[in-house]
C-alpha cells in the first residue's frame, strides 16, 4: 500500500486560500528536481470545504507575481481516497492535523505541518488570510514560499536522494 502512495496533500479549512497557494508553490519547486520528486502528484483539499469553488481573487493575485496560474482551481473536500493515496498530508495549522485525527483512518505516516521543517523558533502555522486585504494574503504566500526549501530537504531525505 505505502509503496502506491505518491501523492503530496496540502489540506487546509475551504481551499481557497492557503491549500491551493500551498498546492502550486510545491509543485513548482519539485518540477525543477530530479526523478522521483518531479513526479510526485501534489493535490490540495479542505477539511470544511465544497466542491468547485474558485481560488479566492488575493490567492491568484499573490501567485500571478511569481508568474503561477491558480485561475483554473476548483476546491473540493478532504475524502478518505485522496487520503489512503497520500504519502504526505501537509496541514496549514495545527487544527487541520487535529481534524484528520479525528476524522480518519489509514493516515500516512507522513503527518506534517507545512512550515514544520523549518527549525527552532519559526512560527510552524500559516494562519487563515480568508476574507483579509492582499497584503494577509502576501504574508501568507511569503510563509509558504520560505518554508519551501526545508520541505524539498525532507522530500530528498525521505526519498532517500
Amino acid at each position: 500500500m505505502a509503496s502506491e502512495r505518491n501523492l503530496i496533500l496540502t489540506i487546509c479549512t475551504g481551499n481557497v486560500c492557503r491549500s491551493p497557494m500551498a498546492e502550486k508553490l510545491l509543485q513548482h519547486a519539485l518540477a525543477v528536481e530530479d526523478t522521483p520528486l518531479n513526479q510526485i502528484e501534489i493535490v490540495s483539499a479542505g477539511v470544511a470545504a465544497g466542491y468547485g469553488d474558485p481560488a479566492s481573487a488575493n490567492s491568484v493575485a499573490a501567485l500571478k507575481k511569481i508568474k503561477l496560474d491558480l485561475g483554473r482551481h476548483k476546491s473540493q473536500p478532504l475524502t478518505q481516497d485522496l487520503i489512503d493515496r497520500a504519502f504526505l498530508i501537509l496541514g496549514m495549522t495545527q487544527s487541520h492535523i487535529d481534524i484528520l485525527s479525528h476524522y480518519y483512518t489509514g493516515l500516512p505516516e507522513r503527518v506534517h505541518l507545512f512550515r514544520e521543517f523549518m527549525g527552532k523558533g519559526e512560527p510552524t502555522e500559516i494562519p487563515d488570510p480568508y476574507g483579509q486585504n492582499y497584503t494577509a494574503y502576501a504574508t501568507c504566500f511569503d510563509s509558504m514560499a520560505e518554508a519551501i526549501p526545508s520541505l524539498i530537504t525532507y522530500l530528498k531525505n525521505e526519498y532517500k536522494i
